[in-house]
């Protein structure tokens, strides 16, 4: 057994044949997806595709398009193509309005999602012999069951952690002798910084290996992780309504995420188009599930902006690579690893009477984002006591974290002190520097 690869056979299959895999499974998920999803079959319908006209690969572009909002309006169970009896579990991601994108998995389903975390682990050079510590948040977030299902696959014994707590995550780094680390890239910088305040160095834990994922992060701040806890750092990739983390990672060349494609296909195109764009450039990734059973999401947009490399790996893998996320096609934020929208903001504002005149400051300080909410003060609410003041912001500060689930710093401002714009106005200023 090669034990540079999870699953070789399929790992480094060659190009010719991956294309063909994924045809044959592209015209078996699209006859599932249209003869179960009723909301799907209509969907084509209106488009004028319909399973006799899918025969492979070549097909793809006649498919409609999935987007988030259909998510939305067909929630909670619209797009699943499976009785719920036969669902083993559910998660979901949070929305712009509090309706949650939920998805769902069959026990199949779930042995190939074991399968595609187990992959990356073997790439970052994990075996049955390593203690996986996972410091993901469990629950309804995809990242700690993606990660636990991996290493448990694999035969790792898992330290299912989950997330905060960081004094307490060092303790049992060092005292479990965890070897592979799980969890956000700002936490990991976190939890490297908290190492040091506790009086360790990287002499005192076993780490030798990271799985960042769930947020946007730089080579800087790669190369900052792997000092300050003695690790390399590997990116993973993944969306709830894809399947989770194990979409795509890193291998040892750490030159692009290895798309998992005999389970995905990817494609990149214009966003404003809907056409592919050339070889090597930018466009919005593009992801259709051909093998999951419980939610066939097809043509899936993504709005994550990306590049696909379809040369040859030095590790020996065939996969297709993508780049880190360069951006989104919406406002989105990703702050910490949890996702804002400017609305959510707004709503908040405007139900406990303040004016919608905001700013969003967004930076990173010392790997970590910092998170600001400027706000004006309405003129009835308006005071020049700083403890008045004060009161204010921690109750507004409060009620965002309640539907934020994220510590926003609150600063009021006086009336009308916060710049207009002519045309769209500009809510949001992000100032981290998250491409080098």
């Amino acid at each position: 057994m090669d034990l540079r690869f999870f699953q070789k056979e399929y790992e480094c299959m060659p190009k010719d044949k991956i294309k063909e895999l994924q045809s044959q499974r592209l015209k078996e998920q699209f006859k599932w997806a249209y003869e179960n999803v009723e909301f799907y079959r209509n969907r084509c319908n209106e488009a004028g595709v319909t399973p006799k006209d899918v025969n492979g690969l070549e097909d793809l572009h006649k498919l409609p398009f999935m987007y988030k909002d259909d998510l939305r309006a067909t929630y909670p169970y619209g797009l699943f193509a499976v009785p719920m009896s036969d669902v083993v579990r559910l998660h979901a991601s949070s929305g712009t309005t509090g309706k949650q994108i939920v998805v769902g998995y069959t026990k199949e389903d779930l042995d190939i999602w074991d399968d595609l975390a187990a992959r990356q682990l073997v790439a970052v050079g994990a075996t049955k012999d390593d203690f996986v510590h996972v410091s993901y948040g469990y629950g309804l977030f995809t990242g700690g069951f993606g990660l636990h299902g991996g290493a448990t696959k694999l035969g790792c014994t898992v330290i299912p952690v989950g997330s905060g707590n960081t004094q307490r995550q060092i303790t049992i780094m060092k005292d479990f002798r965890s070897t592979i680390l799980a969890c956000t890239p700002s936490y990991a910088a976190y939890l490297g910084e908290t190492l040091k305040d506790m009086g360790y160095t990287t002499d005192d834990i076993c780490l030798k290996a990271g799985i960042f994922g769930a947020e946007p992060w730089t080579e800087e701040m790669r190369r900052g992780i792997e000092k300050s806890l003695g690790i390399k750092a590997y990116d993973i990739y993944g969306l709830t309504e894809i399947m989770g983390p194990g979409v795509s990672y890193e291998c040892g060349e750490q030159k692009g995420m290895h798309v998992n494609e005999d389970h995905f296909i990817v494609e990149t195109i214009n966003p404003d188009t809907g056409l592919p764009v050339e070889e090597g450039q930018k466009g919005e990734l593009v992801f259709s599930c051909i093998t999951r059973k419980a939610f066939p999401l097809l043509r899936f947009r993504t709005k994550d902006i990306g590049i696909l490399n379809h040369a040859d790996c030095p590790c020996g893998r065939t996969f297709v690579r993508m780049s880190k996320p360069m951006g989104r096609t919406d406002d989105m934020l990703i702050i910490r690893g949890v996702n804002v929208f400017p609305s959510q903001i707004e709503g908040v504002l405007m139900e406990k009477g303040y004016p919608a005149n905001y700013q969003i400051v967004v930076d990173r300080v010392n790997n970590t984002d910092t998170f600001e909410v400027q706000v004006e003060m309405p003129e009835d609410k308006f005071s020049d006591v700083v403890a008045e003041v004060t009161k204010q912001e921690k109750e507004l500060q409060a009620a965002l974290l309640t539907i934020l689930q994220i510590k926003a710093d609150v600063k009021l401002c006086a009336p009308k002190s916060i710049e207009r714009s002519i045309g769209k106005a500009k809510r949001v200023i992000d100032k981290r520097k998250l491409h080098d």
